[in-house]
């Protein structure tokens, strides 16, 4: 297998993105040749990794990531021009949440059934759902496409730092944080178990919720886990290499 970390800079971040798109794909999380995930390269948020336009999920790998530099005044023209809705929502929140240094988006099933509710709030009814017990944003103004306008409106919701996840109404999901690993163990179990809730809640019986102190005790506790995130991703890695993809050229 290739190996350009020798002459491209951010080689494991870009390996690591691009298993996380590649995942994205298999798991049916994406759609179509839009969504994007990003990751941020410079101190100021100003300069970050990107999927290119209009590529499938599918077919990304690391050499393929297009740096996105919100201080060019030429970083919408050109081949390598990103999606201009990418830029828009992707540069808006690394530019203004620092804390989201990584930063996926996309309109998976369950996620988008839970943004399309009239409320989005996912109750801790299991282990999955209690991960997230007071720690999704759920923004209820849906502005249209996410171009810079729309973005810099969405980076203003990140204003908690204990809040990863935002359930954008009407829309789909946005995930943030440190590390791709991270963000992407995230947006994974955030589908679980958004997908847990809309299958009970088509039971038409009532749901078993825990009180709140034990979602909050187990949402800690989970956050305390150690590795899982990376574990996660590594194992995800080893999986896309015994099978020879070429994900991480």
């Amino acid at each position: 297998m290739a190996n350009h970390g020798s002459n491209i800079n951010h080689w494991t971040e870009r390996c690591d993105l691009a298993a996380a798109f590649r995942w994205t794909a298999r798991l049916n999380m994406h759609e179509a040749v839009a969504n994007h995930f990003s990751f941020v390269i410079s101190d100021d948020g100003r300069k970050f990794l990107m999927n290119p336009n209009q590529r499938h999920f599918a077919r990304i790998r690391a050499s393929d990531l297009i740096v996105v530099d919100l201080d060019d005044p030429d970083a919408m023209t050109g081949p390598n021009a990103p999606d201009p809705t990418a830029y828009g929502l992707h540069g808006g929140i690394h530019a203004h949440v620092p804390h989201a240094r990584c930063a996926m988006h996309c309109h998976s099933i369950f996620a988008t059934v839970l943004a399309s509710l009239a409320d989005s709030r996912l109750p801790p009814i299991d282990q999955n759902c209690a991960t997230f017990f007071n720690r999704v944003v759920i923004d209820e103004d849906y502005g249209g496409l996410a171009f810079e306008e729309e973005g810099a409106r969405c980076a203003a919701l990140f204003d908690d730092p204990s809040k990863k996840v935002m359930v954008m109404g009407n829309h789909g999901v946005l995930v943030i944080g440190q590390t791709v690993a991270e963000t992407f163990n995230r947006l994974y179990y955030f589908e679980r178990a958004a997908e847990t809730y809309i299958r009970a809640l088509q039971t038409g019986q009532r749901l078993r919720v825990l009180p709140d102190h034990i979602a909050e005790k187990t949402a800690r506790e989970l956050e305390d886990y150690p590795e899982q995130d990376e574990r996660h991703l590594a194992e995800l890695r080893a999986l896309l290499d015994a099978e020879g993809s070429d994900y991480a050229t």
